[in-house]
């Protein structure tokens, strides 16, 4: 899988673990809930019952989904990972066996990356340069260049990583400075990559100056330069029988301290490399003789001398010679010395032409210190930043073996970076989930002074309401007592228009606002007709051309004790408008 997909696998597994993981403190509730309403309200029918389901118990079957989910994806990368070393019956970095820490191989890169910038550090004591390159295919453009003090950070936005790497890789390149380093030219069989590294391991005793133990390596393999004749068909090396490999050794404890250095500045690098070699790549070798690079890492007494001969490079030697008149008697000496050693193993089998790679300056400075009768030609070296844009692209382009740095540091800084992302990536879930709730709480306060507004709105209509009815009651109470005053004359105008005058009211009664009772008299019982006159005659009487009683009844008839009085009571049901 490739390390954006990787990525791509890991972030989806971390948002789905952390969305659902919070999700559940929602969906739980809820399908308790449905759970408890089951168990009081049984769903009456299948509609009930999938709604319920739907509701309460849906959305915490989703949750446990994503959960399977995330871990699926987190574990999935290293799953596809330990079956792809399980094919090439290879050793997990996980699992297998790991290389002893103390003395680190040159690590190689087992896929391609499409990387979408380059940045490469030189370090300094007086000032750190750096560059940025866009990469486009084979091409390394020149992005931006920064100089800065060693007290002054290195702009973040450069070289900091972030999210945005993993789908615009950046790589982080570090320029080691060539004081402390140790190279040797090997002549080996021709093998690949793996048989080369092998061999190297056997010789890495009897090469290394030091323990292997206390020194971190690498290597790089030198192609040969045919130039023409019939040499070539005599030359091991053009016949593909055997390379030139030029292993790099470095005292771990100095790489410690280098990137010590780098970290305290803020850059992590991917890589540590020497751009001497790029330096020694770009070099043409026209002739048999010696290339000397002067000034290697910034001192000026130090110096790379590599001898070419028979387009095969031979030797490779880092020299620190003494400043002053001193300088030129230890460089001759020194020249002399791998000449005899050449003439000794058989490589050299001519006088030596002497090459500078130099600017004016310094190849000024140095011309004095060859033998006046040797032949020196002055070569301008590459500028920096075309030595950086090689160095990017010989390191993103190919699968480069220089990589002087520890696979346990390359392994931190990896998971430095992972456990950035994750805190950030749980940093923006909390945030945002802090940022919903402050939402749903403002939005849930907006709302309560909604329904407070309404409330007192709906209290001070209610009041209003009230108010109205009680007033309309009183109205009506008020109405009503008007309208029984004028009935009343108007039943007593009726009785007094009407009755005969052979009877006597004495008295009269209303119940409930609606029925009057006439109570009366007559004098004797020869009397009843003029009775029931009179209720035929009530029943007759109009106000405002409306019947005044909508039924008289006669209610009772009797004669008085002892006497021959006849008592007489008449019952009128007023007819009122509002009662129709």
């Amino acid at each position: 899988m490739a390390p954006w997909a990787e990525w791509v696998h890991w972030i989806a597994g971390a948002l789905f673990l952390c969305g659902n993981s919070l999700g559940l403190f929602f969906t739980v509730p809820m399908a308790w809930a449905a759970t408890e309403h089951w168990k009081k309200e049984p769903p009456k029918n299948n509609g009930e019952v999938v709604g319920l389901i739907m509701v309460g118990y849906a959305p915490l079957l989703g949750n446990l989904i994503g959960l399977w989910l995330g871990q699926h994806f987190v574990r999935l990368p290293g799953k596809r990972r330990r079956k792809a070393f399980a094919a090439t019956g290879e050793a997990s970095p996980t699992h297998g066996p790991a290389r002893p820490a103390a003395s680190a191989a040159p690590s190689r890169r087992r896929g391609s990356t499409r990387w979408s910038a380059c940045n490469v550090l030189l370090p300094g004591s007086q000032i750190r340069q750096l560059w940025q390159f866009n990469a486009g295919g084979n091409k390394f453009n020149l992005a931006r260049s920064e100089s800065k003090l060693p007290s002054e950070p290195l702009p973040e936005k450069l070289v900091a990583k972030d999210w945005q790497t993993i789908f615009q890789p950046r790589l982080n390149i570090a320029w080691l400075s060539a004081e402390r380093v140790f190279l040797r030219v090997v002549q080996l069989p021709k093998a690949d990559a793996e048989e080369t590294q092998s061999m190297l391991d056997l010789q890495l005793e009897k090469l290394s100056p030091l323990p292997v133990n206390q020194v971190v390596w690498s290597y790089e393999v030198f192609p040969y330069v045919s130039r023409g004749g019939a040499s070539d068909h005599l030359n091991p090396h053009a016949a593909g029988e055997q390379q030139t490999v030029v292993v790099i050794m470095v005292a771990r404890s100095h790489v410690e301290e280098f990137l010590g250095q780098l970290e305290s500045q803020g850059y992590i690098p991917d890589r540590l490399e020497l751009p001497l070699l790029d330096e020694l790549r770009s070099t043409q070798v026209r002739d048999n003789g010696a290339w000397v690079f002067p000034g290697i890492g910034g001192n000026p007494s130090a110096c790379m001398v590599a001898w070419w001969y028979d387009g095969v490079l031979q030797n490779l030697t880092m020299l620190i010679l003494p400043a002053g008149e001193a300088r030129a008697p230890a460089l001759r000496e020194q020249l002399a010395q791998t000449s005899w050693a050449g003439e000794m193993e058989g490589w050299m089998t001519s006088d030596p032409r002497f090459h500078i790679i130099a600017d004016e300056a310094t190849a000024a400075a140095w011309l004095p210190n060859f033998d006046p009768n040797a032949t020196v030609e002055v070569i301008p070296p590459p500028a920096p930043p075309v030595l950086a844009a090689m160095t990017a692209r010989r390191v993103a382009t190919t699968a480069a073996t220089t990589n002087l740095l520890p696979p346990e540091y390359a392994k931190r800084y990896r998971q430095q970076f992972v456990d950035r992302l994750w805190m950030r990536s749980l940093g923006a879930i909390l945030m945002l989930y802090v940022f919903g709730v402050v939402i749903y709480i403002c939005f849930a306060q907006f709302a309560s002074m909604r329904l407070d507004d309404a409330q007192s709105t709906a209290r001070d209509l209610s009041l209003q309401y009230t108010n109205a009815l009680t007033s309309k009651e009183k109205l009506r109470v008020l109405q009503e007592t008007l309208d029984l005053q004028y009935a009343a004359l108007e039943c007593y105008k009726a009785a007094a228009d009407t009755m005969p005058v052979e009877l006597t009211l004495e008295s009269m009664r209303f119940d409930g606002g609606r029925d009057v009772t006439y109570f009366g008299t007559a004098a004797s019982e020869a009397d009843r007709s003029k009775v029931l006159a009179f209720n035929e005659a009530l029943n007759k009487v109009e106000y405002n051309g409306q019947p005044l009683f909508s039924k008289v009844t006669l209610g009772r008839m009797d004669n008085r004790m002892g006497s021959g009085v006849l008592n007489w009571s008449l019952v009128g049901t007023l007819k009122r408008s509002d009662t129709e």
